[in-house]
């Protein structure tokens, strides 16, 4: 089964919905195919090969330029890195063990409280 996004105001992705491979023999087929019968023609292929960075989800948004799906950002201080297309801290993690939490309003690592080694 093929996958389509949905998309929505914003370029943001609305639904995902699923479409025959015999139907959808090509993205252009699986577009046609959805907007005749939803009457929507906003719909961009979904593929699990890696191909647009990753499956859509709900939520996503579609960045045309970079013909991309990108998920949510976490934080409003993450960039995106258009190498990866993952969202990235402004300071790196520590990388000393021990497990931090992103503290947004100090722009820092804070140690967590979690248990350590559970």
């Amino acid at each position: 089964m093929a996958k389509f996004a949905k998309i929505g105001i914003n370029n943001k992705v609305i639904s995902v919905e699923m479409v025959d491979d015999t139907i959808a023999t090509t993205e252009k087929n699986g577009i046609r195919y959805l907007t005749e019968l939803t009457k929507y023609p906003l719909w961009k292929q979904s593929f699990s090969d890696g191909t647009r960075n990753k499956r859509a989800g709900i939520g996503d948004t579609y960045n045309e330029e970079l013909d991309v799906f990108i998920t949510p950002k976490p934080y409003k201080s993450m960039t995106l890195n258009e190498t990866t297309f993952q969202w990235e801290f402004p300071v790196a993690n520590p990388n000393d063990g021990q497990f931090y939490d992103w503290n947004e309003d100090t722009q820092s690592w804070t140690l967590s409280e979690i248990e350590q080694g559970s």
